[in-house]
């Protein structure tokens, strides 16, 4: 029952004010903050109204759906402690961010006389991470008609990279029949995967080649690879193989003919005696004498 001689607007004004001073009100500046790696980066926790100077301050992060503390009992904790710091009562700042950071941070502020009068705010931050030097593969070289791949590719950079084909310094469209001016190539570039891909090769399609990997905290370049096209001499490969077939052909006639010769029979005959003369005895002397009219033995002893 209202008492007379209040208004009934007075009365309202007070609940108002009485609600307002038991609330805890929170805003921030903002509420998705992207910075690069490395550096700092304030998430913001502005206490608009409480009912006490001294309210109870947390600060949590949600990443993976697992919850832990960032500074809690006017504590930084975890992997932020010596880089991070709490100003102006209630923001968070970190000094040195790492690509881990990127998560959702959840500021709670309670009434100390009520732990039941919490407030929270939630801040998505992203740490952007620029892209390393891609890994290329281009092959060396391609015979025409042929179809060919060409990869690039990089893990590092956050938000995930873009890929970007270079041929002779000047960028591959998605499609070369969307661009006039490789009307006459037939590939697809995949710039999520970093793919090259050409259905059949062409003279057209020789040279140097690099990959651009790029999001928004930079871009990265791999080294410059040739790729080389070449014809494919049909004539020769079919005349090297009759010459190899003919070559074949000519060594088992050969070998044929040696057998029905039987030069490849199991041994050999002799057609005759094979005479060797006497060796002369070693330590005998002949001499001739004019009586006998013939040789005479005549022994003599080396030593």
């Amino acid at each position: 029952m209202v008492a007379p001689g209040v208004p009934i607007a007075g009365l309202l004004l007070l609940l108002q004010y009485g609600c307002s001073v038991v609330a805890v009100e929170l805003a921030t500046g903002n509420p998705f903050p992207v910075v690069q790696e490395y550096q700092s980066v304030e998430l913001s926790c502005i206490i608009k109204s409480t009912n006490t100077n001294d309210p109870r301050i947390e600060w949590k992060k949600i990443r993976n759906d697992e919850t832990s503390y960032v500074y809690f009992e006017n504590t930084i904790q975890g992997d932020l402690r010596n880089r991070a710091q709490v100003q102006s009562k209630s923001s968070l700042v970190i000094l040195n961010t790492s690509r881990t950071d990127t998560g959702m941070y959840r500021c709670e502020v309670a009434a100390m006389d009520d732990d039941k009068k919490i407030a929270e705010i939630s801040i998505s931050l992203t740490v952007q991470v620029k892209p390393v030097a891609p890994k290329c593969s281009v092959p060396k070289a391609v015979p025409v008609g042929k179809s060919a791949a060409l990869h690039c590719q990089e893990s590092e950079g956050y938000p995930g990279s873009s890929y970007t084909w270079i041929r002779n310094g000047d960028p591959l469209p998605a499609d070369s029949k969307s661009n006039p001016k490789f009307i006459n190539s037939s590939f697809t570039a995949d710039p999520k995967t970093g793919t090259l891909l050409f259905s059949a090769v062409t003279k057209g399609d020789m040279g140097s080649y690099y990959c651009i990997a790029s999001n928004a905290a930079g871009s990265a370049t791999c080294e410059e690879q040739v790729l080389e096209v070449y014809d494919l001499n049909v004539g020769g490969i079919v005349g090297g193989i009759l010459v190899v077939v003919l070559v074949l052909a000519l060594i088992t006639a050969g070998i044929c003919c040696a057998y029905r010769k039987g030069y490849f029979a199991g041994g050999t005959k002799s057609s005759g005696q094979n005479y060797k003369n006497p060796a002369k005895s070693e330590g005998v002397n002949y001499m001739r004498t004019g009586d006998e009219g013939d040789f005479r033995h005549k022994s003599s002893f080396v030593i």
